[in-house]
């Protein structure tokens, strides 16, 4: 069964919500209800959403793709370029929490293109979505593939490779509970080994480690210096890195028709980016910068030549714990799986609403009886085989090459995230409709919206200028040759299909809106349901709940 069932009347999934999921016995609820539109299992709960929102987008990119920004731009580069892009996600989050909330279904923001704007302009979105993911997940499996081979080269990288692939196909293949579950722990371990480096940096900043003669303080903040001899040019570059690093938050949007409860789970996850990127984001830039010097050679290379070395493993070795690096690898391992699952399920998920959504070939947006998209995940996964360029170019340079190749359609993406929240709002006022009819309300509107757009779109046209002088044709290629890519789309689609540019009063705002969410976005019955469970719950689970 396809499982996909186009309604133009309005739909409401308090039904489906209000009752309790019935439970397999194995204490997960793995027989959940499959949702009767995409065809696709709600076996996501509330605290897999928070924890795959807040932790799943920790991976190989924060861990070890900051030290390719930091030896770029220096530790005020890192820190300047996180905060930036920080603030752009935020203002992303906040257009996206306000419409998910209402709209939960059919791969969200990309549905949302095509009901805000026009049919073409979300086949553009979708395509550039799917390839942020198939590239992020390349870089995973760049990154897993080349820490085995750097504890022995006995077997070679292909044949990691291949393990991998096989390992990871086999696990989406379970299903999203399992996903769900498993998710939910690992990212669990990430935020519990990056808080542990956080304390470590902080001894070792202070001179508290055993044996140690003098404190570090702020040592590589003096030298090499905070922009490594590089200046704004070091800034600009690092803009990529970071955008990649944040390329997940969103993806919430894209995981909402899976939750039993969208309307509680999706605010919930919005509402806490801030304290994500303020502890994992801005927390990393600051520490990696703090103890690791951005002039390191091993931060580009390694004596294996095939290897990426971490800010973290550096900074470990250089404060003198010599089998460190093992530990440092091993977490980054777990994290890398984390990463590569939610990798593969994003991919997987976008490219199954878009052929739902007649924006991609129909038969990628077929699911089992067990909601499982088996095209989708398959052909998601067998993309990720562009991690193999490493095996020629090493593993740092193929980060590199990936990390540029997907940085400019971040930026689309995000922007048309923006645009279709302008065009919402502008929808919601013209139909006759007020900012309180919103549960739930994005700050700053429309400041959030329209810095979103511009800074997004600023940031696709400038991020590689720095191939210009002096001119790299192969580093322009590869910074620039996504950007026509979303035009080329938008226009071949449009011109093909004769798609029309949607009127704000031509906008349908009924079908497949949530009408029964309080201003907290919840359902009655969610209401009277965590009532009672808070009721029974200690004040300091209370408060950590909106945290």
């Amino acid at each position: 069964m396809l499982g996909y069932n186009k309604k133009t009347t309005e739909a409401s999934l308090d039904d489906v919500d209000a009752s309790p999921p019935p439970s397999d016995g194995h204490g997960i609820g793995d027989t959940t209800v499959i949702d009767p539109d995409s065809g696709v299992k709600r076996g996501l709960k509330n605290r897999h959403l928070s924890m795959m929102a807040l932790a799943g987008i920790i991976g190989p990119g924060l861990l070890v793709g900051s030290g390719g920004a930091l030896t770029n731009g220096g530790p005020a580069s890192l820190l300047i370029g996180f905060g930036v892009i920080g603030i752009i996600a935020f203002c992303i989050m906040q257009s996206l929490g306000e419409m998910t909330t209402l709209y939960p279904g059919g791969g969200s923001f990309i549905s949302l293109a095509e009901r805000m704007v026009e049919r073409a302009f979300a086949v553009a979105v979708g395509w550039n979505y799917f390839i942020i993911w198939v590239c992020v997940l390349a870089n995973e499996y760049n990154v897993i593939c080349s820490i085995f081979y750097l504890w022995s080269d006995k077997v070679p990288l292909w044949g990691y490779f291949l393990i991998f692939w096989t390992a990871f196909l086999l696990f989406q293949l379970l299903g999203v509970t399992a996903f769900g579950e498993v998710e939910f722990w690992l990212a669990l371990l990430k935020l519990l080994g990056l808080t542990a480096f956080f304390v470590f940096a902080i001894i070792y900043a202070a001179g508290g480690l055993i044996g140690q003669q003098e404190p570090l303080g702020f040592r590589y903040w003096r030298d090499p210096g905070p922009w490594n001899g590089n200046g704004f040019r070091g800034v600009a570059t690092v803009f990529v890195f970071c955008s990649t690093f944040y390329a997940g938050v969103e993806s919430v949007a894209i995981a909402a028709t899976e939750t039993r409860n969208p309307g509680k789970a999706v605010p919930q996850a919005i509402r806490q980016v801030f304290w994500r990127i303020i502890f994992i984001y801005m927390g990393s830039a600051f520490f990696f910068g703090l103890v690791c010097p951005a002039d390191d050679p091993q931060l580009v290379d390694s004596s294996k030549g095939k290897a990426l070395q971490s800010p973290m493993t550096i900074a470990i070795q250089n404060a003198g714990f010599r089998h460190g690096s093992d530990l440092i690898n091993v977490f980054i391992f777990l994290t890398c799986l984390s990463a590569c699952n939610s990798s593969i399920y994003i991919g997987s998920r976008t490219i199954l609403y878009m052929a739902q959504h007649r924006q991609a070939p129909h038969f990628l947006g077929w699911t089992n009886k067990r909601g499982v998209p088996v095209f989708a995940i398959l052909l998601t996964n067998a993309v990720g085989a562009l991690s193999m360029m490493n095996v020629s170019t090493g593993a740092s340079q193929a980060y590199t090459y990936i990390v540029n190749l997907s940085g400019v359609s971040t930026f689309l993406v995000w922007a048309s995230i923006s645009f279709i929240h302008i065009r919402f709002r502008k929808a919601w006022k013209v139909q006759g409709r007020t900012r309180a009819d919103l549960p739930f309300k994005a700050m700053l509107y429309p400041w959030v919206a329209y810095f979103g757009l511009a800074a997004n779109i600023f940031l696709a046209f400038v991020q590689g200028w720095t191939t210009l002088s002096p001119f790299v044709a192969a580093s322009f290629v590869d910074a620039y040759i996504l950007l026509p890519l979303f035009p080329i789309i938008y226009f071949t689609f449009k011109f093909i299909k004769k798609t029309r540019f949607m009127r704000s009063y031509e906008i349908d705002l009924v079908s497949g809106r949530r009408t029964d969410l309080d201003s907290k976005g919840m359902v009655a019955a969610d209401r009277a349901l965590e009532g009672d469970v808070e009721k029974g719950k200690p004040m300091w689970k209370r408060m950590a709940k909106n945290f």
